[in-house]
């Protein structure tokens, strides 16, 4: 399949834009619910003492994968698994949070997918629970692996997912937000039920139901957001309230995500996943793309390149990325 040129811009601005609200949520999470005309911005600060511009964990644990897929590894091969897993888990060791579940499972395990999975199952037996959200939004760079492959992306989804959150409706969510990624690349929709049909015939309504329920409510009365179900539906509200259909979604539905308190870099970050996915790079404001930088030593111009080497090959990259406005060397082997 060859994509169109308005698809490698879609494809592009994925990450990009999932970092920036994930940076900007950052500055918010757990400080609000806060009025609508409460002006926000990528201030850094928050509970852990982010840089301005700073990604947190979100974005961090999807560098691998996405580094991974830049060179066309299989995020379903075990022996890939386990180098990204490397990576999560030396991450780990320096990171100023890496939620309840995540900080859990990867600081009791060696560096490999198998020992991480095992521990994460443990931690959900002695709980009872493991649908955080933390597995959502490295979910990004599966869509990008797979956009040619709907099937083999929600498997990869729930793959991924599962390495560290084991619950089923994590494992949901992750296929549903992969499949609206991709259908918001190669169709320029937003469409968050588009991935139902990829789910056991017995959970299709209830999720429908909690679409449903976003459309109707605000981000803000979803105030259990770290739970993965309650941070789709955030996303999903704070999208469909952003007001308009144009680019300016992509800063309307963000700013509104981080007005809606709780676990606002989580949200935040998958509403700029799929609005970025939706209205392409250069959507993203300017101000965050050149402010945005996190974990390990990435700026915006990288998530960019990776972005379109993940979906298109090396070939592809180099062009679009210098929209972001600077040129810099991916160093697409230094995790490995």
């Amino acid at each position: 399949m060859k994509l169109t040129a308005d698809q490698h811009d879609r494809s592009a601005g994925m990450l990009l834009g999932m970092a920036c609200g994930d940076a900007l949520g950052a500055g918010y999470e757990f400080a609000g619910p806060l009025p609508e005309t409460t002006s926000v911005s990528m201030r850094g600060g928050g509970g852990f003492h982010w840089a301005p511009g700073e990604w947190t964990d979100h974005t961090a644990l999807a560098v691998p994968l996405a580094m991974a897929a830049a060179e066309g590894r299989d995020l379903r091969d075990e022996v890939v698994l386990d180098h990204v897993v490397a990576h999560w888990v030396g991450w780990a060791k320096s990171a100023p949070y890496a939620g309840v579940q995540l900080g859990k499972v990867l600081s009791a395990s060696e560096p490999n997918a198998e020992s991480v999975r095992r521990a994460a199952k443990e931690q959900h037996d002695r709980n009872g629970r493991s649908a955080g959200n933390g597995s959502l939004l490295r979910t990004a760079p599966v869509a990008l692996a797979f956009l040619r492959d709907p099937v083999a992306l929600a498997r990869a989804a729930r793959l991924v997912s599962e390495l560290t959150h084991p619950e089923t409706e994590a494992g949901d969510a992750c296929v549903l937000f992969g499949l609206a990624l991709r259908h918001a690349v190669l169709e320029g929709e937003l469409d968050i039920r588009v991935g139902l049909y990829a789910l056991p015939s017995d959970r299709r309504g209830d999720w429908s139901a909690r679409f449903d329920e976003a459309e109707s409510k605000r981000p803000a009365d979803f105030p259990g957001n770290g739970w993965v179900v309650q941070t789709l539906q955030a996303a999903w509200s704070a999208i469909t309230h952003a007001r308009g259909t144009d680019a300016g979604q992509v800063r309307r539905a963000i700013e509104a995500a981080a007005r809606g308190g709780g676990d606002t870099d989580a949200v935040a970050g998958a509403v700029g996943a799929l609005t970025a996915a939706r209205w392409g790079l250069e959507a993203v404001p300017t101000v965050w793309r050149h402010l945005v930088q996190g974990w390990p030593g990435l700026r915006g111009v990288d998530l960019v390149r990776l972005s379109m080497q993940a979906a298109h090959g090396d070939e592809a990259g180099g062009v679009v990325a210098d929209k972001v406005g600077r040129r810099r060397t991916v160093r697409l082997r230094a995790l490995h």
